[in-house]
């Protein structure tokens, strides 16, 4: 019995040699995969952010050369600069009269 405790011993030494490593690998593999998911959320978040600042800048200078906001996300992109990645997003603009600020969202499409 004791050569077969001292092979089993050996056997299961020999395993968590090899298996520790690997497992500490996959650990920082997962870690590393799961940074990089945060950075790209976060900067989806960014880059909505930018757009919908962009949108209403646009929005506010129409307001302060023409005193009115403009009536359309149409109007605002033919006559201001504006640059949205339309393929990337979707922007809902919606007026309710043409001296209150319009309600802006930008979205991700999937």
């Amino acid at each position: 019995m004791n050569s077969e405790s001292s092979k089993l011993m050996k056997i299961l030494t020999l395993l968590y040699m090899f298996i520790k490593p690997a497992i500490i690998f996959l650990l920082f593999l997962l870690m590393f995969i799961w940074g990089i998911q945060i950075t790209n959320q976060s900067s989806r978040k960014e880059d909505i952010s930018a757009a919908e600042k962009s949108i209403q800048k646009a929005a506010v200078t129409c307001y302060a050369i023409e005193g009115r906001y403009p009536p359309s996300y149409e109007y605002l992109k033919q006559n201001y600069p504006i640059d949205i990645n339309t393929d990337k997003y979707a922007v809902f603009y919606s007026v309710f009269a043409s001296n209150i600020m319009p309600d802006i969202t930008v979205l991700e499409k999937q």
